[in-house]
């Protein structure tokens, strides 16, 4: 029903984007029809697989699907903006829109975190149904209603690994003092484990890893992590990623961009925004296969799980702080209700259904 429904609303946006682009008498008003230029920031480096690409194929979909109504000029990391003020220069109004992950800007909405990814949270498909159906989308529009911005899902890498070190982990011990490049609430865990969390955009890590700034760094996964080729600056890749099970990258819109738009333009931006979602999560979890393969392959590298005592410390510590998170922030309370509400009956749905079949699958 979901597929013919996205079908539909393809068909409906292609419509309306032929009735732009002949100046039809669809609309009764041929030749009035109103053209808009924006800009999109993102925290992205120039055409990066995946995250920089989907942001430059989100606004290629909207300017096709639009006719040219509704054009949009990306902006890498660092070109227009420095990568991690994509959010004050949509709120402000310098640019109309932008491509990032809201765990980027905690330190303005600390609360915002649960719309990128969390510890031991929800995994992308998780994601995407509290964000549709369980009422995720509505607490993230309340959130960010004073910023003057209006956000919508662009994107998801789905889960995570855990990143790349130069020493092996295996015990809380081997984490003391350790200097590793991780956003979020993960870097705040890894704090309070005895890490020291530095926060790069992704074009300074791997120099950062090479020279010994840092000791470790997570970024995506194998796809993207061999783009920027770690697995030439370190040599022991762990995982899972509990910090990122299912992050999803956002696209935000200044508010009065927004609502300057006309329906049919905001209903095919709605439309692009989802399908990128989609698009993103099937390229990353096949890329992502593809390059494990290729790691495995590689006898420089060695492949870990995470030690089970690493894993249930991190687990305390994530819990710890996000109680702490809600009993400050009445914001981050409500949306955790609602987070935790879901993330609870979707555990059973999970280990019966994907858990339980890839066991018998295997």
């Amino acid at each position: 029903m979901k597929r013919r429904q996205f079908v539909g609303g393809l068909a409906a946006a292609a419509g309306l984007a032929a009735c732009a682009k002949q100046e039809s008498e669809c609309t009764g008003e041929a030749g009035a029809l109103e053209t808009f230029e924006w800009s999109m920031v993102t925290s992205w480096p120039p055409a990066f697989p995946g995250l920089g690409t989907g942001a430059e194929k989100l606004a290629e979909s909207i300017t096709e699907a639009s006719g040219g109504r509704l054009k949009i000029k990306v902006y890498a990391g660092g070109e227009l903006v420095p990568a991690f003020e994509v959010f004050d220069a949509v709120s402000r109004g310098t640019v109309e829109m932008g491509h990032d992950a809201s765990y980027y800007h905690k330190g303005k909405v600390e609360a915002a975190q649960f719309f990128a990814t969390i510890p031991f949270g929800l995994t992308g498909t998780e994601m995407s149904a509290w964000m549709h159906h369980g009422g995720g989308i509505e607490l993230w529009r309340e959130l960010y209603e004073p910023h003057n911005l209006v956000p919508f899902m662009a994107g998801n890498t789905d889960t995570q690994m855990g990143g790349w070190f130069n020493k092996e982990i295996n015990s809380i011990a081997d984490l003391k003092g350790l200097k590793m490049r991780i956003p979020g609430m993960g870097g705040e865990v890894l704090r309070r484990a005895g890490g020291t969390p530095v926060t790069l955009p992704g074009s300074e890590i791997f120099t950062a890893l090479q020279t010994g700034a840092i000791d470790a760094t997570e970024w995506v996964g194998p796809w993207n992590d061999s783009a920027f080729g770690f697995h030439k600056a370190a040599q022991y890749y762990y995982y899972p990623g509990w910090h990122e099970p299912g992050p999803v990258l956002e696209c935000i819109i200044n508010k009065d961009a927004w609502n300057a738009l006309p329906a049919d333009l905001q209903t095919i931006v709605q439309i692009a925004c989802d399908a990128a979602t989609h698009n993103m999560t099937a390229e990353y979890n096949y890329h992502n296969a593809v390059s494990l393969q290729q790691l495995l392959q590689n006898p420089d590298i060695e492949v870990r799980e995470f030690p089970k005592e690493v894993m249930h410390r991190f687990r305390q510590l994530s819990a710890e702080l996000l109680d702490e998170l809600a009993e400050r922030d009445p914001a981050a309370a409500k949306i955790m209700a609602s987070f935790d509400e879901f993330r609870r009956i979707s555990t059973a749905n999970q280990r019966i259904g994907v858990d339980a079949f890839l066991e018998t699958r295997d």
